[in-house]
C-alpha cells in the first residue's frame, strides 16, 4: 500500500473540515426527519442525495433497485474499492416527539435513525471529494432503500453489478443503549436472521352455548401460541440463540358466537442458518398437528426474512484498534448480538466488511427510548462519530493508517 504524507495528519484534517461543515448538517437532517418515506416508496429523499451528489462532481447512479442512490469518487491512481453504506427509509409510525423537526408526514416516522445515518454519508461524502487528488483507488458512497421492509434494499443493490469490484464495506446504525462517544463492535454474528410469518386457523364455527357441534378456532389457536414458545424452550438446542414471538391474535366478533377462523402472526429470529430452517419447520409442523387435535386446519404462510449480519473478524478487529488508536475521543465496546435483522447480511455476504454501532443517547436527549419507539430522539453530534469511523476506515485502505498494537 502507498502512503501519502503524514495519514494521521490527513485523517485531522478530514475530522476537522467534517466538524466545520456539521451546524449546515444539521438543517440538512432535520428537513430528512421532517419528510420521512416509507420502504420502497422512497422518492423525495433520493433526489436529495442525488442531487447532493452531483453538486459534489461525483459519479452518481440513480434508481439503483427501486430507489436507492450510489455515488463514486475515483481516485487518480488505481488501489483498493473501498464502499460506505447508509439507508435512508423510515417507519410506518406516529412521532410523538415534541420537537420543532417533528414529522409532518401522518403515521411515518424516523424512528430508526435512517436519517442520522444518511446525513453523516452526506457529510463524509462532501470531506472526501477535497482529497480526490490523493486517492489511490475508490469510493462506493451506497445510500440504500428499504432497509425496514424485507427482502430490503441491499439485495438489489448488490444485484445491480455496481459493487463488483468492492474489497472492503463498512456501515453504522445509530445505538440507543450506546451513550454519545461509544462505539460499539461485534465479531462474528452481530444481528440475527429471521422469518414473519401468518397462521390461518379453519374450523367450524358455531353458538357459544354449543361447542360440541362447532370446530373452536379460537381455542385451537391459543393452545398454538402455547405450543409455539416450546420450540425455543424444547426444540432448539441450548448452545443455540433463538425466539418466537406472536404478536397478533385475531379471531371472532362477538361474545356468542364461536369463531370459524383464526389468524396469527409472528416472526423468528436466530443466528445460524441452520436453526432458521429448523425453526421454520417446527413452525409449519406444530400449526398443523395443534390444529388438527381440534379438528381445524392451519395454513402456514412464511415471509423470508434477512440472513444474520456477519461481522468479518480481520476488518472488526482492526477498525475498532484503529478507533481506539487515533480517536482517542471515543470509546469503544464489545456490543453483545442481538437478534434484530438488518440487510447489511447482504453486503457482507459478498464482501469483507463489519457494521459497527454508534452510541446516541446523551443528557441532552434524554429520557432515553429505544429504536422503533416514538419518541425516539437520538444526540445529533453521532453523525460526526459516524463520520470519523468511516474517515478512519477509509485513511487505513486508502493512506496507509495503522492501528497501535502496543
Amino acid at each position: 500500500m502507498r502512503h501519502i504524507g503524514d495519514s494521521k495528519e490527513i485523517l485531522n484534517e478530514m475530522i476537522d473540515n467534517m466538524e466545520s461543515i456539521y451546524p449546515d448538517m444539521i438543517d440538512v437532517r432535520r428537513d430528512f426527519h421532517m419528510h420521512p418515506e416509507l420502504s420502497f416508496k422512497e422518492v423525495r429523499t433520493p433526489e436529495i442525495i442525488a442531487g447532493h451528489l452531483k453538486s459534489l462532481g461525483l459519479e452518481t447512479y440513480e434508481n439503483v433497485g427501486t430507489s436507492g442512490v450510489v455515488g463514486i469518487l475515483r481516485g487518480n491512481n488505481p488501489g483498493p474499492v473501498i464502499a460506505l453504506r447508509a439507508d435512508f427509509d423510515a417507519l410506518p409510525m406516529q412521532d410523538e416527539k415534541d420537537v420543532p423537526y417533528k414529522s409532518t408526514v401522518d403515521g411515518v416516522t424516523h424512528a430508526c435513525g435512517h436519517d442520522i445515518h444518511t446525513t453523516a454519508l452526506m457529510m463524509v461524502e462532501k470531506v472526501l471529494v477535497q482529497y480526490k487528488d490523493k486517492i489511490n483507488g475508490d469510493i462506493i458512497f451506497i445510500h440504500q432503500h428499504a432497509e425496514e421492509e424485507p427482502p430490503g434494499g441491499a439485495s438489489e443493490i448488490v444485484a445491480s453489478g455496481l459493487l463488483k469490484d468492492v474489497d472492503y464495506i463498512y456501515g453504522a446504525h445509530v445505538w440507543d443503549e450506546g451513550a454519545l462517544g461509544e462505539i460499539g463492535f461485534t465479531e462474528g454474528y452481530a444481528m440475527g436472521a429471521g422469518d414473519n410469518f401468518e397462521i390461518n386457523l379453519y374450523g367450524d364455527g358455531g353458538h357459544g352455548a354449543m361447542p360440541q357441534n362447532s370446530v373452536d378456532t379460537l381455542v385451537a389457536g391459543c393452545q398454538l401460541v402455547g405450543n409455539l414458545q416450546n420450540i425455543i424452550s424444547r426444540r432448539l438446542d441450548p448452545q443455540q440463540s433463538g425466539v418466537v414471538t406472536i404478536g397478533t391474535i385475531k379471531s371472532g366478533d362477538s361474545y356468542n358466537v364461536i369463531p370459524s377462523k383464526a389468524y396469527i402472526a409472528g416472526t423468528s429470529r436466530c443466528f445460524n442458518p441452520k436453526t432458521k430452517q429448523q425453526i421454520r419447520g417446527w413452525i409449519d409442523h406444530i400449526s398443523k398437528t395443534t390444529a388438527e387435535q381440534f379438528g381445524a386446519t392451519a395454513e402456514v404462510i412464511f415471509a423470508q426474512g434477512y440472513d444474520a449480519v456477519y461481522n468479518h473478524i480481520p476488518e472488526t478487529r482492526n477498525l475498532k484498534a484503529l478507533v481506539d488508536t487515533h480517536l482517542p475521543e471515543l470509546t469503544t465496546a464489545d456490543k453483545e448480538p442481538a437478534l434484530t435483522a438488518e440487510d447489511f447480511a447482504d453486503y457482507l455476504k459478498e464482501f469483507p466488511g463489519t457494521f459497527f454501532f454508534v452510541g446516541a443517547h446523551s443528557d441532552e436527549t434524554a429520557p432515553r427510548y429505544s429504536l422503533h419507539h416514538p419518541k425516539f430522539n437520538p444526540d445529533e453530534r453521532s453523525m460526526i462519530n459516524i463520520g470519523k469511523v468511516f474517515l478512519t476506515a477509509f485513511s487505513h485502505h486508502m493512506f496507509g493508517l495503522e492501528a497501535s498494537h502496543d
